[in-house]
């Protein structure tokens, strides 16, 4: 997928939905293009994961439109969105604990490709270490970091990425900045969830910041101070 004339590869209107019969996220939209990160922020419980969900169809709207390339994701199960090209990493589970670190990094692929991964390797080393270990003994920002390796090295136009830094140490999450920021440069389009205001605003083009499952501030990171945005998200 290459983007429909120059509009955004990823939007979203009216998103609302949750769990059964309650009702978490609430007319939320957004869009995102090639090229540019857009930052979904908000204190923990606001409903950041949850939208992350409904826009992977790991849960179903309630009402509102989701579209990739122009094309109307409403309906399509995780896998096919996986298939069109949007690369989810959870800020939950997000690797499979029962598998070495090689498996979880060959799940799409059916060996590694030290080409694809050597840039990798040589900024978080940890991971070439432990190929044969269990991922799920690995600490909880080594965790994260393997997920986001694995969800990086895909080759889909659209990443989204729920807390990819949390956990995480500073020296690896500017690590994790870098490949953000070749991944954008590539053409590349990213949605991402957090709290590390001065990680998002490195990155992000667009800003949205929710608070009790709604957009309360929107716009163009450019505009956007750490001091406005942490007063919007009462931290």
């Amino acid at each position: 997928m290459t983007g429909n004339s120059g509009g955004p590869l990823f939007s979203f209107s009216g998103v609302t939905g949750g769990y059964g019969a309650t009702t978490v996220v609430r007319s939320v939209g957004g869009e995102v293009s090639a090229g540019e990160a857009c930052c979904v922020l908000g204190r923990n419980g606001v409903g950041k994961t949850t939208l992350m969900r409904l826009l992977t169809g790991h849960l179903p709207l309630q009402s509102g439109s989701v579209s990739f390339d122009g094309q109307p994701l409403d309906g399509l199960p995780p896998d096919r969105r996986h298939a069109l090209g949007l690369i989810y990493c959870p800020q939950e589970r997000p690797v499979f604990d029962n598998l070495s670190v090689r498996e979880n990094l060959t799940l799409m692929a059916p060996a590694i490709d030290e080409g694809r991964y050597a840039a990798f390797f040589a900024a978080f080393p940890i991971l070439e270490s432990r190929m044969t270990q269990s991922a799920g003994t690995l600490s909880g920002g080594e965790r994260k970091i393997l997920s986001f390796v694995r969800a990086v090295a895909e080759s889909g136009q659209l990443l989204l990425l729920d807390e990819p830094s949390e956990g995480v140490q500073q020296e690896n999450v500017e690590r994790m900045a870098g490949f953000l920021h070749e991944a954008k440069a590539a053409g590349r389009a990213l949605l991402i969830v957090e709290q590390n205001l001065a990680f998002a605003l490195g990155i992000a083009d667009r800003v949205i910041v929710m608070d009790h499952g709604e957009v309360v501030l929107a716009g163009a990171a450019a505009d956007m101070t750490e001091e406005t945005l942490a007063a919007h998200m009462h931290v």
